[in-house]
């Protein structure tokens, strides 16, 4: 294969080696500790050396404020809030996968969504993803998947629905708070 080398034919990273790489792989996108962790997995000695070694490097990167779980969690949250225009659904569900602690999610989470209008929110989420006044039940069936899927609360998503004409019917749910 001309392609280049594979994964496993290069040599395992010692800590130095794997302290550089961490701080390359941060300096090119944030990451979680987990994110970084599983990065480094594939880079360094297999076995126990090999976890003592991430230990270390993670223990360093912290020591230097390269590496902070609460600084990724507000970040990330800031940034899908105000340019990705997500619900506050969405964006926990996306911290749950880049593994931050649900007790940190949620206290970033409520930092962040407290003082803010979710149907404006919406809204402008729409307008950034150009939807179109929904014509027919398939249509609005599409926007409301869209918009919940996009993070909005139920209630939040009836409200731009009724403001586009649609004829929805509002049904008794019993939101999750996701606490």
């Amino acid at each position: 294969m001309a392609f280049g080398k594979s994964k496993s034919a290069r040599p395992p990273l010692d800590q130095a080696e794997l302290l550089e790489y961490a701080v390359k792989s941060l300096a090119s996108k944030m990451k979680s500790e987990r994110d970084l962790r599983n990065r480094m997995k594939d880079r360094a000695e297999p076995g126990e050396a090999g976890v003592e070694a991430m230990d270390a490097v993670i223990a360093k990167l912290k020591e230097l404020g390269y590496l902070s779980d609460e600084r990724f969690a507000a970040d990330y949250t800031r940034m899908r809030q105000e340019n990705e225009k997500f619900g506050k659904r969405r964006v926990q569900q996306g911290l749950m996968q880049k593994g931050i602690a649900t007790e940190l999610t949620n206290k970033t989470l409520t930092a962040a969504y407290d003082e803010v209008d979710e149907v404006a929110l919406a809204k402008q989420y729409v307008e950034r993803k150009r939807m179109k006044k929904p014509e027919g039940d398939k249509e609005v069936a599409r926007a409301m998947r869209r918009l919940v899927g996009a993070g909005f609360s139920v209630g939040t998503v009836w409200k731009v629905l009724r403001g586009w004409g649609a004829d929805v019917e509002e049904v008794d749910v019993v939101e999750d708070s996701g606490e």
